[in-house]
């Protein structure tokens, strides 16, 4: 049985964690007639799961899905919707969805021998032996219908919907809310580089210089166990010119998430480490995941979860742009098609992919989170699509006001954003107190039509986001 979040016919919080705006001006409540089961369906553009009041759900995500749009109601002139807010982006962020069945071939290739034998053989295969393996096993991403490619916003949708029927609903014409990047940034990006073996090492200086001459940091993930040696001396250079250090699993042999019982002893290590080594973030490899174990986990962030994960052995995706915490732990999603699978698996020596995807969540004022990788970007064709990338983010920092941040950075503003609060200051104004507070911005949601519109301070719109009629 799928576990799903907990459900109550109350107002739900989740508009308001979201924006960060007054919980009287946007508070949502749930029908509370819900089904036992758990499915798809539709809210508008917006595909959730969970239980819904009538049981309207389809089985997979590629199924015919029933729009309960229609079945809204307003009670004492509140919107309550026929699902729990709470639990459908709670199931959707912790990927606590039904995907469907594997393909011979995959449920083959995650049988425990063959797991274990490909990760033992894994650093001795040639780059073209590992390309073919996983190719083979990714056949058929292009036809996966959930979550959706190349960026999928599913949860930022429930909810921009949400705060459109508060809007509709006509107790406020605008509601005010925190911004979500500090300094009245569109946008914010994120550059972190996975280490995984020799040859990736040996390029971390020459990878800091090209980062360097584009005044980016970037953040490293170094594997710790066994290395912990050249992972000092790595360090040391790393932090002596500004840039992070995170940890990078424990060995990287993809056994992390194997069972419970390894993985809580895995975890002890990983904490050990985080602690010796002074680091805050972490990345598992090859991006496993189980976020209901995190809680084992000492770190206050994460970076292993995919937006649409398509494209990695794990398939699934947290179908937002925007960080989440799982409990006490930041996630920080990754959002952008790795340099790997960009390279090996696509075939595609360009920056067109990263452009889209870029474009897609920058339209959403998400998170851009990108990784590559030293070992991959040796190579001079390599290098020349990473600058491209680079001189990419570069200038949308300078035309569009895009944050370029290290992940530690954005875990600090994101923890302390989550601790502000909007308080009425006069008859119709609004302050925001709290930590970091005066790097905030106070934003305005409104709608034009039906379009949901947000707008900073007295500026013109940001951005106008499609909302359900």
């Amino acid at each position: 049985m799928l576990p799903i979040a907990s459900s109550s016919s109350l107002a739900e919080p989740v508009v308001c964690d979201y924006y960060r705006c007054p919980f009287d001006l946007a508070s949502i409540d749930t029908q509370s007639d819900l089904s036992g089961h758990s499915g798809y369906f539709r809210f508008g553009d917006a595909v959730g799961f969970g239980r819904v009041a009538g049981g309207r759900t389809a089985h997979h995500a590629a199924d015919d899905l029933v729009d309960v749009a229609d079945a809204v109601t307003t009670v004492n002139g509140r919107p309550c919707l026929p699902f729990s807010l709470s639990e459908v982006t709670t199931n959707l962020r912790r990927e606590r969805y039904r995907q469907r069945d594997k393909t011979f071939t995959q449920k083959a290739t995650t049988f425990d021998a063959v797991h274990r034998l490909y990760y033992l053989a894994r650093p001795l295969l040639p780059i073209g032996v590992r390309k073919h393996l996983q190719r083979v096993r990714l056949h058929g991403w292009d036809k996966i219908a959930f979550p959706r490619w190349p960026v999928d916003w599913s949860v930022d949708t429930l909810i921009e919907s949400a705060m459109t029927l508060l809007l509709k609903a006509g107790r406020e014409p605008r509601i005010p809310f925190i911004w979500f990047w500090p300094e009245g940034a569109s946008s914010c990006a994120m550059m972190t580089h996975d280490v995984e073996g020799p040859s990736g090492l040996a390029f971390c200086d020459e990878l800091m210089d090209i980062d360097d001459s584009f005044a980016v940091k970037s953040a490293f993930q170094l594997i710790p166990e066994g290395r912990e040696e050249s992972w000092r001396r790595t360090a040391r250079r790393l932090r002596a010119r500004g840039f992070e250090v995170n940890l990078h699993d424990l060995n990287h042999d993809g056994r992390l998430f194997a069972n419970k019982r390894e993985f809580l002893e895995r975890a002890k290590r990983i904490n050990a480490f985080a602690k010796e080594f002074d680091c805050d973030g972490f990345r598992s490899a090859i991006m496993y995941r189980e976020q209901d174990w995190f809680g084992a986990f000492g770190f206050a962030y994460d970076m292993s979860v995919p937006n649409a994960a398509h494209l990695e052995p794990q398939r699934g995706g947290c179908c937002t742009v925007m960080p989440y915490f799982v409990d006490d732990i930041l996630e920080l999603p990754l959002t952008a098609v790795q340099d790997y699978s960009l390279f090996y698996i696509l075939n595609d020596y360009s920056t067109a992919i990263w452009r889209r995807q870029i474009q897609l969540i920058a339209e959403r004022h998400g998170l851009v989170s990108v990784i590559t990788h030293p070992d991959y970007l040796v190579g001079k064709r390599e290098r020349r699509v990473y600058a491209d990338l680079l001189q990419h983010l570069v200038e949308l920092r300078a035309r569009n006001q895009m944050w370029v941040a290290l992940p530690g950075e954005i875990n600090r503003w994101w923890r302390n954003r989550q601790q502000m609060r909007l308080v009425r200051d006069g008859a119709d104004g609004w302050r925001i107190e709290g930590p970091d507070s005066q790097r905030a911005r106070i934003a305005w949601a409104s709608l034009e039509g039906d379009v949901l519109v947000y707008r900073l301070g007295a500026s013109r719109p940001r951005t106008k986001l499609a909302a359900i009629t």
